[in-house]
């Protein structure tokens, strides 16, 4: 029997952005903690809501798998 694999405690990218995390003390652990009423996130390293693989920055889709993720730790 194999065990499953836990999900990280910081699941999305640490290039990830909001401005609901201009205020945050820790990194996202869920969606509520990255997205406000406006729903607009963007990548630290494009600048814009496009990542570097030219797809949109969102938190289902900024995490592990995703060519360009980064890890928080």
């Amino acid at each position: 029997m194999s065990a499953t694999p836990a999900e990280p405690l910081f699941p999305y990218c640490s290039e990830l952005r909001s401005k609901k995390l201009v205020f945050a003390r820790t990194p996202p652990r869920v969606e509520a903690d990255i997205l406000d009423a406006s729903n607009h996130c963007w990548c630290a390293r494009t600048q814009q809501a496009l990542g570097p693989d030219s797809e949109l920055v969102q938190p289902e889709d900024c995490r592990a798998g995703r060519e360009c993720y980064r890890p928080v730790l």
